[in-house]
């Protein structure tokens, strides 16, 4: 019996060995991020970042230079380091506009684009210590063959280029938010700034990004679906672990197992009355038997976010008071879906979902039909926002614009009813929101996050018969079960 574990292991040794050194010959060049030689399995063949091909970045370019005045020049810088001590870094994640425009990933860049020279690209140098700290980052060479730029220029040629540039042009439109000290530093920006000949970028980029691309919707449907699954595989798992951190981590544990680069933001997990802390993020308590848990969470997949909130008795069973204002909110929800049509707007979404909770907030005695109406205080938040590359998208985009096939937005109706709300007793301490990610189509709406249950029959249902070993079998068991 050794003899044969030995010739086993042997096996798998030299198995292992033949995959590692076939690997190791392929031969390409580390720009930094993946590109299709580097993670064929990631990539096609074409493709500036996954799912997205050059010829869209391209188009993208000359939409944003369409929209430019004439004589404009548009300069974008790539978000800078943020650290976390003075050798330690925080995740980096790219301004999404420069991401949307150029595709590089990477920090330390500065993107011009104009009438004149297109896309011309300044970009970091790196020395040996760099490289041997922090490894190969994308340079000029890159920035045209990669990123397929007009032109670039490493980073210490912007004082004899960029300076021209800005000094010819009328209007200088800039992502501010990603101000880099290396632009900002030079004078002839200064002075630009100065005379009022700097704009703000967004109120360009926000109209591009706002209606998304077959491309950007598929990415945008694979980020919801990852967390759907991290979510449901959540729920099942609150039931034995009923810890707000626990559940977070859970819940990024599973997006990233299936392929999300990170968080779309820090995941609410509000138990019990945290969970009328509408952006609560403490996420360390116990979550106490019979009361209910928050999750508002979403997944980053490639630039693209998704965001999706349930809430539920890891229990297993709803009380009646829970259940009276559980209902109300599904039915706000449900009723704000069918508004969602090419046509709409999202203002006056909103203001249907405050009628409708007004008058359900009435019906159950939360508010005195003849007194004072607390809804600001139980909900001070909007029925939705835009989303895309960022949680809240195109902000500059009015909530007052007619919606169109393409664009993308959460229905999120919930009510938050502190510990010290002077109401009856029996809602205090409640917090409860039902978030959907949704797709304006041709025809009217598409629910993005429909797979993530939301009915209590359902959810109690889940938590009482599948809540132990949710492996992919117990997957396809709940899959079963809500058909």
């Amino acid at each position: 019996m050794q003899t044969l574990v030995r010739k086993l292991l042997n096996r798998i040794s030299t198995k292992q060995t033949i995959s590692l050194r076939a690997y190791s010959t392929k031969k390409f060049v580390d720009v930094g991020q993946p590109t299709p030689a580097s993670h064929p399995q990631l990539m096609k063949e074409g493709e500036i970042t996954p799912g997205i091909g050059a010829e869209e970045y391209i188009l993208r370019r000359k939409r944003l230079l369409e929209l430019l005045p004439e004589n404009s020049v548009a300069i974008l810088a790539a978000a800078p380091v943020k650290m976390m001590t003075d050798v330690v870094p925080y995740t980096y994640r790219q301004d999404a506009d420069y991401l949307f425009i150029t595709g590089c990933e990477q920090p330390g860049g500065l993107a011009v684009l104009s009438h004149e020279c297109g896309l011309c690209m300044f970009m970091p140098e790196t020395s040996p210590h760099d490289v041997n700290w922090t490894g190969p980052v994308a340079g000029a060479e890159a920035a045209l063959e990669t990123f397929k730029a007009e032109k670039a220029y490493p980073m210490r040629k912007i004082h004899e280029i960029l300076p021209d540039m800005i000094g010819r042009s009328s209007k200088l439109f800039h992502n501010k938010e990603a101000a880099a000290q290396t632009l900002t530093d030079l004078k002839a920006f200064q002075k630009a700034d100065y005379y009022g000949k700097v704009k703000n970028l967004s109120k360009l980029t926000d109209v591009l990004r706002w209606v998304k691309s077959p491309a950007e919707l598929k990415l945008m449907r694979e980020s919801a679906s990852i967390a759907c699954q991290a979510l449901l595989h959540t729920m099942m798992y609150s039931k034995t672990h009923p810890y707000e951190g626990m559940l977070a981590a859970k819940f990024e544990y599973e997006c990233k197992m299936r392929g999300a680069q990170r968080m779309a933001f820090n995941p609410v997990v509000g138990g019990g009355p945290n969970a009328t802390v509408i952006h609560y993020s403490r996420n360390d308590q116990k979550i106490e038997d019979g009361d209910l848990v928050l999750m508002d969470v979403g997944c980053e997949l490639h630039g693209y976010v998704s965001d999706l909130t349930r809430t539920w008795a890891p229990c297993g069973s709803f009380s009646s008071v829970q259940e009276e204002l559980y209902d109300l909110i599904l039915q706000t929800n449900k009723e704000c879906l069918k508004l969602c049509k090419p046509g709409a707007n999202l203002l006056d979404i909103h203001h249907y979902s405050v009628r409708m909770l007004r008058q359900g907030l009435k019906e159950i005695g939360i508010v005195n039909r003849n007194g004072s109406d607390p809804y600001n205080e139980l909900n001070p938040t909007s029925i939705g926002h835009y989303l895309g590359m960022d949680v809240h998208d195109s902000s500059t985009v009015s909530y007052e614009r007619t919606l169109e096939p393409g664009v993308v937005i959460t229905i999120e109706p919930g009510l938050y009813i502190p510990s010290s709300f002077d109401g009856p007793e029996r809602f205090r301490g409640i917090g409860i929101r039902i978030e959907d990610e949704v797709l304006i189509t041709e025809t009217g709406y598409e629910v993005l996050t429909g797979s993530m249950p939301k009915e209590i029959k359902h959810i109690e249902s889940l938590l009482n018969n599948f809540s132990h070993g949710m492996g992919m079998e117990s997957c396809s068991n709940v899959k079963s079960a809500l058909n």
